[in-house]
């Protein structure tokens, strides 16, 4: 039995992903699970694996091409079966159903001048809109596309062009630059945002930090970090207030029972949110190297489709840069977010005393929709609860 090897949809609105190399070539035996290709969406570079033993036959695609969400691009087949034959007008239905809406509005609603493409050329939705933004006039795009059809990447190939004809500096943002621009957008203009702030002692978790680091490092040679045990610490919290572990959509507010924290980590055109699965179960030693090696991943533009995928809570954390307090922009569907600054030496009163003590602020980004202030407000109060005593949620 052949079984098809399609463009996966990584992300909401997806509508293509760059092939960027295949790790096999035609007719070379693969095994279930090991890395068949790698792509690039507008969020990043991963990896996609094989679906099935067998031989890699009928590559549809090259290196480089953009293809649309849900087209075949190969065929996993068994020691001498020929891959199936499509039909050249077969097109997947999301896809199909797009240019069908695409050319509808197109034909009810005269364009301008300056954005129509082609004569007969084709142009995605994703395209026409980035060439608006962008001001790039797609009359002098040429489409690199299947039957000459003009993708977001031919657009951005345009950009030096027109941008060469205006004075000034201009940086033309990479893929990743521009979803970070639509999401966060998106986000602040639709989700009903309102922040909680608590500084709290973060003595016991450097105390704790370096026990774990002697422990750790010794028999897993893996660095623990403050975001490690935080990871660890507000997985476990969460699992009180289900309206921060929750995500938001119009048909309900769904509360999740497991933690997928999310971890901010910064590349080299933006961030990216990598995922530690089931937080809330594992040992800091385990989240010190799922950390390590997603971190590491994401920085060589080799993440897993698993790596970015169901986050139900996010932990963005500057405490290395310096920064002392800031606010976060939520990732929807996830109901918060929380911001982590750093440590620091400073002058407190303790039982009406004054005492320099190591203190940390956190923030906590809700979307009002799911959750309110007094939840907030409690769980920090766990939280800081949490951190001076680790050891009792961490055993």
């Amino acid at each position: 039995m052949a079984f098809s090897v399609v463009m996966p949809a990584l992300e909401m609105a997806q509508e293509t992903g760059k092939l960027i190399a295949w790790r096999k070539k035609e007719g070379d035996r693969v095994t279930k699970g090991e890395p068949l290709l790698e792509i690039e969406t507008d969020k990043a570079v991963v990896e996609v694996e094989a679906p099935a033993d067998g031989i890699l036959a009928g590559i549809k695609a090259s290196a480089g091409a953009d293809v649309p969400v849900g087209q075949t691009i190969a065929w996993i087949v068994a020691p001498g079966e020929v891959p199936p034959v499509e039909s050249e007008s077969a097109v997947p239905a999301a896809r199909a159903g797009s240019q069908a809406k695409s050319e509808a509005v197109h034909s009810a609603a005269p364009t301008l001048p300056s954005l129509a493409p082609h004569a007969g050329a084709k142009i995605s939705p994703k395209a026409r809109r980035l060439a608006k933004e962008l001001g790039v006039d797609i009359a002098t795009v040429r489409g690199s596309g299947s039957e000459g059809e003009i993708l977001a990447s031919d657009v951005q190939a345009a950009v030096p062009a027109a941008a060469g004809k205006k004075s000034g500096n201009i940086e033309v943002p990479t893929s990743l630059g521009h979803i970070m621009a639509e999401r966060t957008t998106q986000s602040w203009t639709t989700v009903p945002h309102f922040f909680v702030s608590r500084d709290i002692d973060a003595g016991a978790l450097n105390e704790y930090r370096e026990r774990m680091v002697r422990e750790v490092e010794h028999a897993h040679q893996v660095r623990v970090t403050h975001t490690d045990l935080l990871v660890a610490l507000v997985a476990r919290v969460l699992l009180k207030h289900p309206r921060l572990n929750a995500s938001w959509s119009t048909e309900c507010i769904r509360l999740h029972d497991h933690v997928n924290m999310g971890v901010a980590i910064a590349v080299n055109d933006g961030v990216v949110a990598a995922v530690i699965p089931n937080a809330h179960t594992a040992s800091v030693a385990e989240i010190a190297i799922q950390r390590r090696d997603v971190a590491e991943r994401a920085r060589a533009g080799k993440l897993r489709p698993a790596d970015i995928a169901d986050a139900t809570f996010t932990i963005s954390n500057l405490g290395m840069y310096q920064v002392d307090r800031f606010s976060a922009i939520i990732t929807p569907p996830q109901a918060a977010i929380l911001a982590v600054g750093g440590i620091a030496d400073r002058a407190v009163a303790v039982q009406g005393k004054p005492a320099v003590r190591s203190m940390m602020t956190l923030t906590v980004s809700c979307d009002h929709r799911v959750a309110d202030g007094a939840r907030a407000a409690m769980f920090l109060s766990d939280l800081a609860d949490a951190l001076r005593t680790p050891s009792t949620l961490l055993v």
